[in-house]
């Protein structure tokens, strides 16, 4: 079987059912990765593709939202943004601002300014549910794959959460 849709295309599902659509999109001068992906075709709506591609289309603004909501938990000491930032200094130490896009002063506001939104990752199945629609994968350093902040929204584009991948 198959779902056609104006932004995908023919989504056709593999011999269990699921299905998965990937995609290199840019965001500025980066290219971001972005993998649409459900374990059962049949659980994917129509509106859960047309919120998936307006996501998509709109990935600079989802990233700026992503972003503040990293910024936001700076006032909590125990948010895993802060401990994803102090072991990022403790790691690159006085090196960190070879890595550093801007810098203004504020050191955690210029480390979450200059991660990478390596991924975005549609979870198509989860349309209107309690679990992340999307997850974004951010990183000081997009080949180390194990130290990322992962943003999770909701289908109405809302940040979830955000927590690290450990």
């Amino acid at each position: 079987m198959a779902i056609e849709h104006d932004y995908f295309g023919l989504l056709e599902s593999g011999p269990d059912g699921s299905i998965f659509w990937s995609e290199s999109v840019d965001l500025g001068d980066q290219r971001v990765t972005v993998d649409l992906t459900a374990p059962d075709q049949d659980d994917v709506s129509a509106a859960a593709l047309d919120v998936a591609a307006a996501m998509i289309s709109s990935i600079e603004d989802i990233d700026m939202q992503a972003r503040n909501a990293m910024v936001d938990e700076l006032d909590d000491r125990t948010s895993e943004v802060i401990e994803y930032i102090l072991q990022q200094q403790a790691q690159l130490g006085e090196s960190i601002e070879d890595v550093l896009v801007d810098i203004s002063g504020d050191v955690h506001v210029d480390i979450i300014r200059s991660l990478q939104l390596v991924s975005m990752t549609i979870l198509a199945d989860e349309h209107g549910g309690s679990d992340p629609f999307a997850v974004l994968e951010y990183a000081l350093d997009p080949d180390a794959t194990d130290e990322v902040l992962l943003v999770n929204l909701t289908s109405d584009g809302a940040v979830q959460s955000v927590t690290s991948a450990d």
